[in-house]
């Protein structure tokens, strides 16, 4: 069953990556970022009262809480760096970085979590790492301006290391506390970094500006991650941490179908073996657990 709730975290991972480079194009990333966070944390507290989950948050540990708190900011500062690399580049550029936080998921949770590393495992974390590797090549018909510079890669790779601490650090909280709460308290920590940011930075003002198009495709974008963030979560608390994320991942197939169709971004033959690359990669990985 979690695999089942794996598999729609991806496909809602996917549909939100395409929402929110709708809502990114005039709005700067980490307002887009704060609003879209509104809408993740009145989602996932719905859930908490509709499963009735909201009286256990006297239950939860210390350590539970603290590793909650710790994911939440790992997973606000994973977004951060997102929004802003979606910003910057390609979404068929910035996605395949982002998703190779499965190989840094893999060590960390044989390092930390004690998850064995078969040889299968390790040819394909290798296959996922080659995939990326090719998809994020640089292609001829690529504008360099366009992509805005090197800049996407930065923080694209940034966003991966945060999102696999994110997935570490809540498989280990949320082993106490009942997944949609636990989802919940994340997001709230998250919210308070995501203004934080917007107010630290100046942008407060910008809020007003936003503009009703993009503010709807952000909203719907929060609503999507919300769904996502439910499944993934349900998913993690059952499953090998290694194996929920690399499912999830597969968002990527979701998020380049709707690129070419919304954006008309295309992969070159490289990028297309990347990606042939990268799902190969995860489907076997999947397939060992």
């Amino acid at each position: 069953m979690w695999m089942l709730y794996a598999a729609g975290s991806a496909f809602f991972a996917g549909v939100t990556s395409i929402l929110a480079k709708c809502g990114v194009r005039e709005t700067d990333s980490h307002v887009a970022t704060a609003i879209r966070t509104v809408v993740v944390v009145i989602f996932s507290w719905l859930m908490v009262f509709v499963v009735g989950s909201q009286d256990e948050i006297s239950q939860i540990s210390w350590r539970t809480m603290l590793f909650l708190v710790l994911s939440g900011l790992a997973t606000g500062a994973s977004w951060l760096c997102y929004y802003r690399a979606l910003q910057l580049g390609d979404i068929n550029k910035v996605t395949p970085v982002d998703k190779s936080s499965t190989v840094i998921t893999i060590l960390l949770s044989f390092l930390i979590l004690g998850e064995g590393i078969s040889w299968g495992k390790a040819g394909a974390t290798a296959l996922v790492a080659a995939g990326t590797f090719l998809m994020i090549g640089k292609n001829k018909q690529d504008s360099f301006r366009e992509s805005g510079g090197k800049g996407w890669l930065f923080y694209a790779a940034l966003s991966a290391v945060f999102a696999s601490l994110t997935a570490i650090l809540g498989k280990i909280g949320i082993s106490g506390v009942e997944s949609n709460l636990g989802t919940a308290i994340r997001t709230v920590v998250v919210l308070i970094m995501a203004w934080g940011m917007v107010l630290v930075t100046g942008k407060a003002g910008q809020v007003k500006r936003v503009r009703g198009r993009e503010l709807l495709f952000l909203c719907i974008s929060g609503a999507a991650t919300g769904i996502s963030w439910l499944c993934y979560y349900r998913a993690l608390k059952d499953g090998a941490a290694s194996v929920v994320v690399s499912i999830d991942k597969l968002s990527i197939l979701v998020t380049i179908a709707f690129s070419r169709l919304v954006f008309g971004e295309r992969l070159s033959p490289a990028a297309r073996a990347g990606l042939l690359c990268l799902v190969a990669g995860t489907l076997l990985l999947a397939f060992l657990a």
